[in-house]
């Protein structure tokens, strides 16, 4: 029988969710309220809600904002697209696979949240300038992001997690692992991709040359500003491929390549340095906080290892099957729900697997990321970059329907997890 102290922290945790998902408040807010109601009734005490608060996470999460958000002043990701635009003579089919692919790659080295705040708005200006439709650009740079951030350690939230948690798996262990299978969804997904829209992506010769004229080099506000983050860049990313040798945290080196950042380039410039504090997601920031304080009340109260036992035995210990098992769960819930949420509570009911039987938990972490980042391609909602472009569109008098994107995205989704249930399979099982 579960203990009252239990059955209170499921039901605050499933009130909690169901509003984050509504979106009838304020996500972050709804979590820290959650968070403190799991404290004021004792569920879990002060000192614990602060040890389950995983700031290596956080860490790493400021300290890549902050260069990212210094980059941005330098007009780099400006020059990145209209660059792009221009290798690809501004063929629009060609164009897609660009911007899909730069949107892949920086959400690989940066993050995907990012990288959409920072791609899209040239997606637009672009599209409008050569009169093509925005929509079809967006479904493929949505996708992309996930996909890319999927492949690397600090590409999407829920591998930063899983990171943190699992210190072995570092930035160069996630890239060998899942890099190459990552690289093949992406190819097969925009050939997809590029087969339904092909009607739509043409435009004039006229517009084109119109485009060419553009100057990309113009974008460039700081050519000496640009030259110290992309060196700071190239240390931190460095950084991340060695920490593990090196006996650091990710959250370090991040933080530490932030911290040089603003050394060297804003240094006694305190309006420059306060704007881009400002300009830092504080919402998703102090949402994780309250996130793990929620989970660690279900982790104290024994729910977590309670639900471990019951997969357990389900599947009876088999690793294939638990290993598909976390797969398939993983992406389907993460199409409907935020996967952050979902890989907050998932991370220690797989460490519990580990003292149950299973001696091997790394096909189960990949299976974790795996699912969980591609599987936020399924729906409108499924990931926090997700969100963020179809917010964009809005604004820009182009909303997008929930259905409308599902009935590309889930297909596409479905497809990129029946491609990692082989790659698992054949690699790990």
């Amino acid at each position: 029988m579960l203990e009252t102290k239990a059955i209170l922290a499921i039901v605050i945790f499933v009130c909690i969710y169901v509003l984050i998902i509504s979106e009838k408040i304020q996500r972050t807010v709804i979590a820290l309220f959650g968070a403190m109601i799991m404290i004021l009734l004792g569920i879990i005490t002060q000192d614990q809600a602060i040890h389950h608060i995983d700031f290596n996470t956080i860490g790493l999460l400021t300290g890549m904002m902050i260069i990212v958000n210094i980059t941005a002043e330098t007009g780099l990701f400006n020059y990145l697209a209209i660059w792009a635009v221009k290798k690809v003579k501004a063929n629009p089919i060609k164009l897609l696979l660009a911007l899909a692919t730069l949107t892949a790659v920086c959400s690989a080295f940066l993050d995907n949240v990012t990288t959409v705040l920072l791609t899209v708005p040239i997606t637009f200006s672009i599209t409008s300038q050569l009169e093509l439709p925005v929509y079809p650009y967006l479904v493929a740079q949505i996708l992309s992001s996930n996909i890319g951030g999927t492949a690397t350690l600090i590409g999407d939230p829920p591998n930063i997690m899983i990171g943190s948690a699992v210190k072995q798996l570092d930035f160069i262990t996630f890239l060998d692992n899942l890099g190459v299978v990552c690289t093949i969804i992406f190819i097969i997904t925009m050939a997809l991709m590029i087969f339904i829209y092909r009607k739509q992506l043409h435009t004039s010769n006229e517009l084109k040359a119109k485009i060419m004229s553009l100057d990309e080099k113009a974008q460039l506000k700081s050519p000496r500003l640009m030259k110290k983050c992309l060196f700071v860049l190239a240390i931190t990313v460095a950084g991340f491929t060695i920490h593990g040798d090196l006996g650091l945290e990710s959250a370090t080196i991040a933080m530490s390549g932030a911290c040089l950042l603003m050394l060297i380039s804003m240094s006694g410039r305190e309006k420059i340095i306060a704007r881009v504090l400002s300009n830092l997601e504080w919402l998703a920031i102090f949402f994780f906080a309250g996130l793990f304080i929620l989970v660690g009340g279900l982790v104290e109260t024994g729910v977590i290892k309670m639900a471990a036992e019951k997969v357990m035995s389900l599947t009876q210990g088999n690793l294939p099957l638990t290993t598909m098992l976390v797969l398939w769960v993983s992406a389907i819930a993460s199409s409907f729900v935020d996967n952050i949420p979902f890989v907050a509570t998932m991370i220690p009911m797989i460490k519990d697997m580990g003292s149950m039987g299973i001696t091997n938990l790394e096909p189960l972490w990949w299976a974790l990321s795996l699912g969980a980042c591609l599987g936020g391609n399924g729906t409108i909602v499924g990931a926090s970059a997700n969100v963020i472009v179809i917010g964009m569109a809005a604004q820009h008098g182009r909303p997008i329907k929930f259905l409308e994107f599902m009935k590309i995205a889930f297909p596409m989704m479905i497809l990129s997890i029946i491609i990692s249930s082989l790659f698992l399979f054949i690699v790990y099982l």
